[in-house]
C-alpha cells in the first residue's frame, strides 16, 4: 500500500490540481468578485510560468518530497507517532492539524524577519487576485518551506497518507482562498469558521501594512483567531481595497524573470507603515 501511495502520489496531486484549477477559474468567470486591474493573460502567464519552474525545481531538488520523508520515517521507526505507534485514526488528523500550524507559523515568519520576505513578496506584488496567485511563490521560498516541512514531517512521524492528505488540501485551500469568486455574505461568514474563505485571504494581500500582517492562514482559519493576527474585513471593504505592495504597482516590473530575480533586487517595501490609497 505504501508504495501504491508513493507511485501515485503525482497523479494524485496532479488530478487534484487540475480539478480545483478549472473549477474556481470557471467560478471566477460567472460570479467574479471584484474587476480585475491589469491584463489577466500576462498575469496567468507570468504566475503558470512560475508554478512550472517551482515544479521542475522541487521534483529535480526532492524527487519524493514529504511522502517520501514520511515513507522513510515509518520504515525505519523514526518519528514521535512512530515511536508510540499512535493508531491511524489519532495519528492522521493530529498530524494534518500539526502541518497545517506549521505552515501558518511559517507563513508569519517570512513576514517578520527581512530575509525570508525578500523571497516571500514576491507573493505579494500581485496586482489582483485570482486561482493563479495561490501558487505564485519564489523557488526559493518553495524549497526552503519543503526542507522546513520535510523536517517536521520526519520529527513527529507524521503517516504518508496524512502528508498526502495535507498537501492536496493545502493547494486546493490555497487556490480557493486566492480566487476571485463571490460567496453570499452569510455563506462567507459561516464558512470562515471551518476554513479561509476568499473575503478573509483577501485581507492578507492589502496594500495596506497593518491588514497584510494578519490573517496568515491558508488553510485552517482558526489559528488566526487563536494567535490574535485575525482581521474581520479590509478597512476599505472588499471593493475599495488596493491590492498588491505600494511601490509594486508597475505590471512591467512584474514579468517572469523580473519576479524571479525581485529577492536580489533593492528592498523597497516597508520603509515606513501604509495607509489605503485610493
Amino acid at each position: 500500500m505504501t508504495e501504491n501511495l508513493l507511485a501515485n502520489e503525482p497523479v494524485l496531486r496532479l488530478s487534484a490540481f487540475l480539478g480545483i484549477f478549472a473549477l474556481m477559474a470557471v467560478w471566477e468567470l460567472l460570479a467574479p468578485r471584484r474587476p480585475l486591474s491589469v491584463s489577466k493573460p500576462g498575469r496567468w502567464a507570468n504566475n503558470i510560468g512560475i508554478v512550472v519552474v517551482d515544479t521542475l525545481t522541487l521534483r529535480v531538488l526532492f524527487p519524493t518530497l514529504a511522502v517520501g520523508v514520511a515513507l522513510w520515517a515509518e520504515s525505519r521507526g523514526w518519528g514521535l507517532f512512530n515511536l508510540v505507534e499512535a493508531p491511524a485514526w489519532l495519528a492522521i488528523p493530529v498530524a494534518v492539524l500539526a502541518l497545517d500550524l506549521l505552515i501558518y507559523g511559517q507563513h508569519v515568519v517570512t513576514h517578520k524577519v527581512p530575509l525570508l520576505w525578500r523571497l516571500h513578496m514576491m507573493h505579494h506584488t500581485d496586482l489582483d487576485l485570482d486561482v493563479t496567485s495561490g501558487a505564485r511563490f519564489h523557488p526559493v521560498e518553495i524549497v526552503l518551506s519543503m526542507l522546513i516541512k520535510m523536517a517536521f514531517v520526519l520529527l513527529i512521524g507524521a503517516p504518508a497518507v496524512a502528508v498526502l492528505i495535507f498537501e492536496v488540501l493545502l493547494n486546493a485551500t490555497a487556490m480557493f482562498n486566492h480566487s476571485n469568486v463571490r460567496l453570499p455574505l452569510e455563506l462567507d461568514r459561516r464558512l470562515r469558521l471551518a476554513v479561509v474563505t476568499p473575503d478573509m485571504h483577501r485581507v492578507h494581500h492589502s496594500v495596506v501594512r497593518g491588514e497584510t500582517d494578519s490573517n496568515y492562514g491558508f488553510n485552517l482559519p482558526w489559528w488566526d483567531r487563536i494567535f490574535g493576527t485575525y482581521t474581520d474585513q479590509p478597512a476599505a471593504g472588499h471593493d475599495g481595497m488596493t491590492i498588491g505592495l505600494p511601490d509594486y504597482r508597475d505590471p512591467r516590473r512584474l514579468t517572469l524573470f523580473k519576479l524571479l530575480a525581485l529577492p536580489f533586487a533593492p528592498l523597497k517595501f516597508r520603509s515606513k507603515p501604509e495607509t489605503e490609497t485610493k
